[in-house]
């Protein structure tokens, strides 16, 4: 039983509700664009009882280009993120931009600095370290679980 329970405090030291996220973008362009197709089609399908298979025609696929992203702005000071520079990977802090190179320090290590230039860093592999509520969520149900079971172990 004493082994159960220092396996569980260990456990319970060692999880954090914090992970490293990439950040969803948001491109109103192509919502813009989604929902002016929906009321064209909307538009369309009475058209096209009308005249025929002519308004299916009209809505060609446009293609659409990948947004390009600005290593500057996604790493500002002071963020904790989760970088990738030429293969490796690398969980700093951002202290400031020094013209075109990142001035970073790593997470656990703020005298040691890191430099990298905007071009090493992989733009779509940059995770910020953020809450993670569904983790703090499982770790509160399990702390209340194995309180239950501690009471009930008790009064037994």
């Amino acid at each position: 039983m004493q082994k159960n329970l220092y396996l569980i405090i260990i456990s319970f030291a060692l999880v954090s509700c914090y992970t490293y996220q990439a950040k969803k973008q948001v491109d109103t362009a192509t919502d813009n664009k989604q929902e002016s197709k929906k009321n064209a089609t909307s538009v369309n399908n009475t058209s096209v009882q009308m005249t025929g298979t002519a308004a299916g025609s009209q809505n060609p696929n446009p293609q659409q280009t990948p947004i390009p992203i600005n290593i500057q702005e996604k790493l500002t000071p002071k963020k904790n993120v989760k970088i990738d520079v030429d293969g490796k990977t690398y969980k700093v802090i951002v202290d400031k931009w020094e013209s075109d190179s990142l001035v970073a320090h790593p997470v656990h290590n703020p005298k040691k600095i890191l430099k990298f230039h905007k071009n090493q860093i992989n733009g779509e592999k940059i995770k910020e370290k953020r809450f993670s509520q569904p983790i703090a969520d499982i770790i509160t149900v399990v702390a209340y679980a194995g309180i239950g079971v501690l009471i009930y172990s008790l009064i037994r």
